[in-house]
């Protein structure tokens, strides 16, 4: 008997079922391996010591002491947030934390304007001077920075000199022991440190800016400040929004480290600020819970900063967080 020819085709013949998304996922898993394994290590880093420690939190609630552990801990409730608020200490803490972290906020359009105007310049060698210049106090810490603003604000420093020079003061003034310049001294000095860094990112939101778009303006007889205003503003709109987000929500942030060098016993009525006061009593003092709680409070009302900064950009230009 003749066998008969398979009437299936033979295209039929030769498809092979795909493979599976897992294998695939797999694959794809095992070509990126390296890359991932530098994620990994950076969630880990997360992890270990941004997440775990979140543990520790729980002695904002507890009579904690370093004789016992925090599970043997007795439970204290809202004691530690009552006596905060109760604190003779808060209202001037408060009000320097706010009043400092408010003035820099008033900052915030300065690293801007500064990209705006550095993006102008033609000349690449002037340019690239300007901008290392500026950004060169960011790589150095406060530490370094204290030291130097102490001695340029002392009774022999320079500042005193250049003041007596002009006539503007009669006789040298001490300005790290006077509470009247302290907020002056800690946004000025802020800004010189951070101006520069702060304007890389706009920078780079300024380079994806098309080209054609400043053509079309130039066409249109739109000068340089015109093209700035209706051109490049607008076209770095989000990266504005979300950087002024995060920085409405460190409003009960002051720079803990510039604080730190910057203060002393004779200002003390201007510069002790909500981060200063946790780690005097915590560190100093030895009362963790209570400091623990105070850095809870800071953390809440930075939370729900943050979503309201949040929510009204989203409502205003439809960009956000989250």
């Amino acid at each position: 008997m003749e066998m008969q020819p398979s009437t299936q085709p033979e295209a039929m013949q030769q498809i092979k079922p795909p493979p599976s998304a897992r294998r695939k996922w797999l694959k794809n898993l095992y070509s990126q391996r390296h890359i991932q394994i530098m994620a990994l290590l950076g969630v880990a880093w997360m992890i270990i010591f941004n997440y775990i420690p979140m543990y520790g939190v729980i002695i904002a609630f507890k009579d904690y002491d370093i004789i016992r552990t925090i599970a043997e801990a007795p439970w204290a409730g809202l004691k530690h947030f009552k006596e905060f608020l109760a604190d003779e200490n808060f209202g001037y803490v408060m009000k320097n934390t706010l009043g400092i972290s408010l003035l820099k906020l008033m900052t915030f359009p300065l690293p801007i304007i500064f990209a705006l105007f550095l993006n102008e310049i033609r000349s690449l060698r002037y340019k690239k001077a300007i901008q290392t210049i500026s950004y060169l106090p960011h790589f150095l810490s406060w530490v370094v920075l204290g030291g130097i603003l102490a001695t340029w604000l002392s009774d022999v420093g320079i500042i005193n000199d250049i003041l007596m020079a002009l006539h503007i003061i009669d006789k040298p003034i001490s300005f790290l022991a006077e509470p009247k310049y302290f907020w002056t001294i800690v946004i000025t000095s802020d800004v010189w440190k951070e101006l520069g860094w702060s304007a890389i990112i706009y920078l780079a939101a300024i380079t994806s800016i098309s080209p054609e778009m400043y053509e079309a303006a130039t066409i249109d007889g739109a000068g340089r400040l015109q093209q700035m205003w209706y051109v490049t503003l607008p076209s770095i709109k989000a990266t504005i929004s979300i950087l002024f987000i995060l920085a409405v929500s460190g409003v009960m942030s002051s720079n803990f480290d510039q604080i730190l060098v910057l203060r002393n016993s004779l200002n003390d009525s201007a510069s002790n600020v909500i981060d200063y006061y946790v780690y005097y009593t915590g560190i100093s003092s030895g009362r963790y819970s209570y400091s623990a709680a105070i850095g809870l409070f800071k953390s809440v009302i930075a939370l729900i900063l943050l979503l309201i900064a949040n929510q009204v950009s989203k409502k205003l230009n439809d960009t956000s967080l989250f």
